[in-house]
């Protein structure tokens, strides 16, 4: 299912930005929407999800920072990140995952093209 990224951008250390997501197609068949990230020289990794029924799940190093939230009736998820660190800069990507999602890529998942995250110092 094709998704669409947007809201990136530049932000410095201690601001806030908003990731917005929208599926375009059908996610019957995927029951979980995430974000990932992935930082220069890293693997990816799962940020957050949001499963069809509500359930939530938050990395440590941001669930005291982060919220994710949407519709997955509407194809739509959002990713609220405040107290933004150097560390959060990163590739941030949406996902459809079929079942559970992965800690880092699959093949099985659906992916958006990504969105640039820099924080300045």
């Amino acid at each position: 299912v094709p998704l669409l990224e947007s809201g990136g951008g530049l932000a410095q250390a201690g601001g806030s930005l908003r990731l917005s997501c929208v599926a375009s197609g059908s996610l019957y068949s995927f029951p979980t929407m995430a974000w990932y990230r992935q930082a220069p020289g890293k693997d990816r990794e799962l940020v957050a999800s949001l499963g069809r029924g509500g359930d939530i799940h938050l990395a440590p190093s941001v669930e005291d920072r982060f919220t994710i939230s949407g519709d997955h009736d509407k194809g739509t998820l959002y990713l609220q990140m405040r107290s933004l660190k150097s560390e959060d800069t990163a590739m941030y990507y949406c996902a459809a995952c079929r079942g559970g999602c992965s800690r880092g890529y699959s093949p099985d998942h659906s992916w958006g093209q990504g969105i640039r995250v820099a924080v300045s110092t």
